[in-house]
């Protein structure tokens, strides 16, 4: 109990990554609000936004913004201003900071200055999502979004084509049809795929259906809020070996090169991942 409480304290100089409901505000842990309302300071992705979270809780705390247009310059003033003492909470619009997010810039910075950084979990869209899809969970990939430039994107679909696991997209909703498009042309249509939408919210939907059915479904529907896409790994496909040189060629080519029989043994048993007295045996009476 102890241990619990000292760990609930307030410390100065720490910067806490504090996660915060990605659509039901019941699912804020009570540990959340007690940073949020003893920190010095919060940093937040949108102020705006996390002022209305705030005075909903009746907190009213000193706030400065980092997101991905600034994080650079105001990581640096945060930084600055835990090694001087005080505590930070970092939040994110909604979800975990540090997940997808440029939040993961100031934990490296801190992690680089010796600066504690600790985190109170909670919500997170992935996570849920990957709970709720009926894939497989024991092994996944969190790609976040896709590229948005043509080449990178190519490259980046042409990377999930080879992945065995499960793997997890964010997606807005006017990018979804092509995405799925995309997809489609890369995986096939048969692969099985759960969309989640408005996840904790009123309106939550989990459609799990293939690539193919996700596209006949947005046919005649509008896709409507912000999306995370469970996708099916692959499956694995042995490779054609090329053909094997025998032992007898691949030594003599080293006997080619120079090199005395016993450096042309032991350099063939490692191309072909024998033992050196199996390749010995097979090479009796070459001439050296």
């Amino acid at each position: 109990m102890m241990k619990d409480e000292t760990k609930n304290q307030i410390r100065g100089g720490m910067l806490y990554l504090v996660a915060t409901p990605i659509g039901n505000l019941s699912d804020l842990s009570e540990r959340a609000v007690k940073v949020l309302s003893e920190v010095d300071f919060i940093a937040a992705e949108d102020t705006r936004n996390s002022l209305r979270l705030l005075t909903h809780l009746g907190i009213s705390k000193p706030m400065v913004s980092y997101h991905e247009h600034n994080r650079r310059e105001r990581g640096e003033e945060i930084a600055e201003r835990l090694a001087a003492g005080e505590s930070c909470a970092l939040v994110t619009d909604a979800g975990t900071p540090a997940i997808s997010d440029p939040g993961e810039d100031l934990v490296a910075l801190c992690a680089e200055r010796g600066i504690p950084v600790t985190s109170i979990p909670g919500a997170c869209a992935f996570v849920t999502a990957l709970t709720l899809s009926g894939l497989p969970t024991a092994r996944f990939s969190f790609e976040g979004f896709l590229p948005v430039p043509k080449k990178e994107r190519r490259e980046r679909l042409a990377e999930l084509a080879e992945e065995t696991r499960t793997f997890l997209l964010h997606e807005a909703p006017h990018k979804l049809v092509r995405t799925l498009t995309d997809l489609a042309e890369v995986l096939g249509g048969e692969r099985r795929i759960a969309l989640c939408r408005e996840l904790t919210k009123l309106n939550e939907e989990i459609l799990r259906t293939t690539i193919s059915g996700a596209i006949a479904y947005y046919e005649d529907r509008e896709p409507r809020g912000e999306y995370v896409l469970v996708i099916e790994g692959g499956v694995k496909t042995l490779k054609t070996e090329m053909p094997r040189k025998s032992v007898e060629e691949t030594v003599r080519a080293y006997l080619a090169e120079g090199m005395s029989r016993n450096e042309a043994v032991k350099a063939a048993a490692k191309e072909l991942g024998l033992s050196r007295n199996e390749v010995y045996a097979q090479t009796i009476g070459q001439d050296g």
